[in-house]
């Protein structure tokens, strides 16, 4: 069983934090540097900062945003939202990100990937694969983009085998019939994707208690745990997170450590 990591998100739309509920009916959920010190002195083991708009307003990750955040953290932080060139990774790295994740654009032209991981390194390339559930498909999840606006008609569990092949670093799945819902993570989704691959795959979408982070990693076989309203909320604490789990048997990375 690998070391088990946590990872705040920070959704990210007009320099602030937002949290909906399907990515939708967007509420301000505060100040996105001030969230990135906080979790990291709570003992965040990574962050991660999505510009939730940028793919649907066709326009770049805001570069300031980056430097913002990054300036006030030592933890690894994940950025996404609008990247689709490799000089757009170029800059969002120099900007201060430690890695990036791509999702729309890797769909619409999956070379991308294999481009990426080859010139940054594949620790660098995460890919977000959102979904939602169509029986249609052969895993039952389909592919989706635009802030979960658009079916793309593929099958989400194959891409995440081909986003492997291409030389993907880490899978983030999101199941948009979750997202934002507290209600835990979608199980049948992350474990397809976990049993699909073998690269480190991160829970998202539905956390909204203790029990739901220890399924996703025993049930879901995550091996990073990301939350977003649950901690911008304070509805817990990081610290509560890694305790519950090491008290459940899990290894966690230790706070002194994080």
């Amino acid at each position: 069983m690998p070391i088990i990591k946590i990872m705040p998100c920070l959704d990210m739309k007009e320099g602030r934090v937002v949290k909906g509920v399907h990515f939708i009916d967007l509420k301000d959920a505060g100040d996105p540097v001030t969230h990135a010190a906080f979790y990291e002195e709570e003992g965040a083991d990574e962050l991660a900062m999505l510009d939730i708009a940028a793919t649907i307003e066709n326009r770049k990750t805001r570069l300031e945003w980056v430097k913002n955040v990054s300036s006030v953290i030592k933890i690894p932080l994940t950025v996404g939202g609008g990247i689709s060139t490799l000089e757009d990774i170029e800059l969002v790295l120099k900007a201060g990100a430690n890695k990036i994740s791509m999702n729309s654009a890797a769909i619409r032209n999956p070379n991308l990937i294999k481009q990426a991981s080859k010139e940054f390194g594949k620790e660098k390339i995460t890919v977000a694969i959102d979904a939602r559930r169509n029986k249609q498909m052969p895993s039952e999840f389909e592919l989706v983009i635009s802030g979960g606006r658009k079916p793309v008609g593929e099958d989400a569990v194959a891409w995440a085998k081909q986003c492997q092949e291409l030389g993907a670093g880490v899978i983030l799945p999101t199941s948009m019939d979750g997202d934002g819902t507290q209600r835990g993570y979608d199980l049948q989704f992350t474990r397809a994707i976990s049993e699909a691959v073998d690269l480190p795959v991160v829970a998202s979408g539905g956390a909204g208690k203790l029990e739901h982070f220890y399924e996703g990693v025993v049930q879901g076989g995550a091996e990073i745990l990301l939350a977003a309203s649950v901690f911008h909320y304070r509805i817990v604490k990081i610290k509560e997170v890694k305790e519950y789990l090491r008290g459940r048997g899990l290894e966690v990375v230790p706070l002194s450590l994080s």
